[in-house]
């Protein structure tokens, strides 16, 4: 009775050690995973500030040349509502002296512009470009159309195309606020609506 108490508890140390060892290879295999986990997450970084970067010196440059698109993801109105829209149906462009203000909210709505909305068009005057000492760049100009005559402000942030844009109108007090992403007229893909 003895001997064979020995015998299972020497069969007990053993299976104690073989998941022991079970237990110390999953945690090396782990902290192996988690090493090559940090070291994608910081490649991929790199890459998303990379594009980041490439993304906002071609913004900045589309605002110099005068040939950009604002494609807008959320519109906020006066009252304060804010909205998410369609980017290709709601946006700010300038190619040259044109200039469109497009707002298409609605899905349900054709609107006068036929795309659920209003769509503007206008010359351009007073444009002014600015970037402050953090990178961050703001673009002034009065469009002045048939429809519209308003002061838009656009603000590009530094290290993105990210931007935002204020629409100021001369006539009444119907601000409107638009943020999105800010495209060389070339890579966007916006649909214009009939314009007034």
């Amino acid at each position: 009775m003895i001997i064979s108490t020995g015998l299972s508890m020497n069969a007990q140390d053993k299976g104690a050690g073989k998941r022991s060892m079970k237990r110390q290879e999953a945690v090396r295999a782990w902290h192996d995973d988690m090493a090559e986990f940090r070291a994608r997450s910081r490649q991929d970084s790199q890459s998303n500030a990379l594009l980041d970067s490439l993304a906002y010196l071609q913004a900045h440059n589309a605002l110099a040349a005068r040939d950009f698109v604002l494609e807008a993801k959320n519109v906020t109105f006066k009252n304060g509502r804010a909205v998410f829209v369609n980017p290709l149906l709601n946006f700010i462009s300038l190619k040259g002296d044109r200039a469109v203000v497009q707002i298409s909210p609605s899905t349900s709505y054709s609107g006068p512009n036929g795309v659920g909305g209003v769509t503007v068009e206008g010359s351009v005057s007073g444009l002014e470009i600015t970037t402050d000492k953090n990178g961050n760049t703001r673009l002034t100009m009065n469009v002045m159309g048939v429809a519209i005559n308003a002061r838009v402000e656009i603000r590009l942030a530094a290290g993105s195309n990210k931007a935002s844009a204020s629409v100021y109108p001369n006539l009444n007090s119907n601000a409107l606020w638009l943020s999105g992403d800010l495209l060389p007229s070339a890579a966007s893909n916006v649909f214009e609506g009939k314009s007034f």
